[in-house]
C-alpha cells in the first residue's frame, strides 16, 4: 500500500455517501407508505432506493476493500500477535485503519435503518389493520 492510500477521504466525501445510504434506506421505507397513499410513487421510490444503495455500497465496498488490503499487506494482525516491532509506516497505517473507523457513520447508517424498519413495519401493520 502506497503512503499516498494512508489517507481516509474528506468529511463531505464521507456525508454525502452517508447521506446517499439514508436517503435510499428512507426511499424503500417510503414504498410501504405510498402503496397506500400514492401508488404512482412507488417506482421512483424503488429507483431512488435501488440506485442510491448501489453507489452507496460500492462506496462502503471500496472502504472495506482498502482496510482489509492494508491489514493484509502489512500483516498487521500477525505482528500484533507476536508483539513484534511496528515499523513507522506500520504505524501510518494503523493509525489510517483507526481513523478511517472513527470517521465512518456507519453505525449510524445502519441505527437509522433499523429504526426505518420498524417504523415501516408498523406503519404497514397500521394501514393493513385500519384498512
Amino acid at each position: 500500500m502506497d503512503k499516498k492510500h494512508l489517507h481516509t477521504l474528506p468529511g463531505y466525501i464521507i456525508n454525502g455517501f452517508f447521506l446517499l445510504g439514508l436517503l435510499s434506506a428512507v426511499a424503500f421505507r417510503a414504498i410501504i407508505v405510498f402503496q397506500h397513499v400514492e401508488p404512482a410513487w412507488v417506482r421512483p421510490a424503488w429507483y431512488v432506493g435501488v440506485f442510491g444503495y448501489f453507489g452507496f455500497f460500492l462506496y462502503r465496498y471500496f472502504i472495506t476493500r482498502r482496510r482489509k488490503h492494508a491489514v493484509r499487506d502489512y500483516e498487521l494482525i500477525e505482528k500484533v500477535e507476536a508483539n513484534a516491532y511496528l515499523t513507522e509506516e506500520d504505524r501510518e497505517v494503523v493509525i489510517y485503519l483507526l481513523s478511517s473507523i472513527k470517521r465512518s457513520h456507519e453505525d449510524i447508517n445502519y441505527l437509522v435503518i433499523l429504526i426505518l424498519s420498524i417504523i415501516a413495519i408498523l406503519i404497514d401493520i397500521g394501514f393493513s389493520f385500519y384498512s
